[in-house]
């Protein structure tokens, strides 16, 4: 079995000055970044007191996901000969908080809609989504179920 890595450092970049000295004396305030990639992704937290401006880790986890499931139709429709001309995916994820305040996500829905140019082949097409979603690594290694719902027109 092949092994892979993938780098990601996490700077907290929220100390106002005291550091967490209490809890609203400090920002959520981080950046990711990864060897080699030339922009920071800009977050903070999902909570009322995070930076609404900024991508934050529940965001991050449900683009993910969608990212993975697009990069796998992409390549099954590609090898197959089905030509995409557009795809986008409005995904939306579900989170429970439990009395003690922890969270935890319930599902995801991906909802792509894919455009493509051969009439003749949007159910082929549709069913790429079966594929992508049995063997996208991300959607396979969460414990709640990512669920899709794909729209596939020719035009």
């Amino acid at each position: 079995m092949k092994q892979h890595q993938f780098q990601v450092t996490t700077q907290w970049t929220g100390n106002l000055g005291t550091g967490t000295s209490a809890y609203r004396a400090y920002s959520r305030d981080h950046e990711l970044s990864a060897p080699g990639k030339p922009t920071r992704i800009p977050g903070s937290s999902a909570v009322a007191i995070g930076d609404r401006s900024r991508y934050n880790p529940e965001e991050l986890l449900v683009g993910a996901l969608s990212a993975c499931h697009m990069m796998w139709v992409l390549h099954l429709c590609a090898n197959a000969g089905i030509v995409i001309t557009e795809y986008a995916d409005d995904a939306l994820g579900e989170m429970a908080e439990h009395a003690d305040g922890a969270g935890e996500f319930t599902r995801v829905v991906l909802r792509p809609r894919m455009s493509i140019t051969d009439a003749a082949r949007v159910d082929e097409a549709r069913a790429m989504h079966d594929r992508a979603h049995q063997v996208c690594c991300l959607a396979r290694s969460v414990n709640f179920p990512v669920e899709y719902r794909a729209e596939v027109t020719a035009g």
